[in-house]
């Protein structure tokens, strides 16, 4: 009975050895918001307007720019993604980093809809050369008032109908700005990465990146109201944040992160 024993004993060793030399690791997060309880809610002002009863058939509409959970303080819709650890903003995940199986990607249509006079999803994150797609399946028309870097369109979609942009997605340092100028609080935007590393956080505020190369990467945290800055005064946030991704555990948890603005000292109230 001891050889089995034996045996068994030098494969946990080898096991444990294994798990604390991970090339590659699971990262994962929370981003929160920085106050002791949520905002309100922000109804979306619909007084006067043709599509009032059509917007608002399930009841008032909510704004869905800042969206906080009451009971996690979780941030919706924040996109996460990794860089270099360099104070370059035009750098971008270098793609000899990337783990090989992840260099290249199937192209994947994204869809956007427009249900209830709002965008849905708010965000989405894509990856070069997917394609988009932005639907309309509720019963008014919109407009799809589409800006990227490459492709602008501008477009009545009517109630049903769809539009598929002609080219596919590239990436780009900015958002792509999507918009209904039939509702003008409709807004939405289209994140497109040349590189695997880059999550969307769900409505607790949580997020997974996968298969992340061991090292020093920054992370960077976007929201529509801006970046995450360490310091509110200071608009460095698009650079990210140095965080030495260890190979310990195939998953390493970050700290929770409390969300806060760049506030431009000329503007505040004295």
């Amino acid at each position: 009975m001891r050889i089995p024993l034996l045996l068994a004993a030098l494969l946990g060793c080898v096991t444990a050895a294994a798990s604390a030399n991970e090339k590659y690791v699971t990262i994962k997060g929370q981003v929160k918001w920085n106050g002791e309880k949520a905002p309100d809610v922000v109804l979306v002002n619909l007084a006067g307007h043709l599509d009032r009863a059509a917007c608002c058939v399930k009841g008032p509409l909510a704004s869905t720019v800042l969206e906080v959970d009451a009971k996690t303080l979780g941030v919706k819709n924040v996109a996460v993604w990794l860089r270099p650890n360099d104070a370059i903003k035009a750098n971008t995940f270098p793609l000899a980093s990337v783990k090989p199986e992840l260099a290249k990607s199937k192209s994947v249509e994204r869809i956007i809809d427009q249900p209830m006079c709002q965008f849905e999803p708010k965000v989405t994150m894509a990856r070069a050369g997917d394609t988009l797609v932005v639907k309309n399946s509720s019963k008014i028309g919109h407009n799809v008032n589409y800006s990227s870097d490459i492709e602008i369109s501008n477009k009545l979609v009517p109630a049903g109908g769809e539009l598929k942009l002609a080219k596919p997605l590239e990436a780009q340092r900015l958002p792509i700005t999507v918009a209904c100028n039939i509702h003008m609080w409709m807004t939405a935007q289209v994140r497109v990465f040349d590189h695997p590393y880059y999550a969307l956080t769900d409505k607790d505020g949580k997020f997974e990146i996968k298969d992340v190369p061991v090292g020093t990467w920054r992370i960077v945290y976007h929201h529509e109201k801006g970046n995450h800055q360490l310091k509110a005064e200071i608009n460095d946030g698009y650079l990210g944040y140095p965080t030495v991704i260890k190979g310990e555990k195939a998953t390493m948890e970050l700290d929770p992160i409390k969300l806060q603005f760049f506030v431009d000292p000329k503007l505040k109230v004295k």
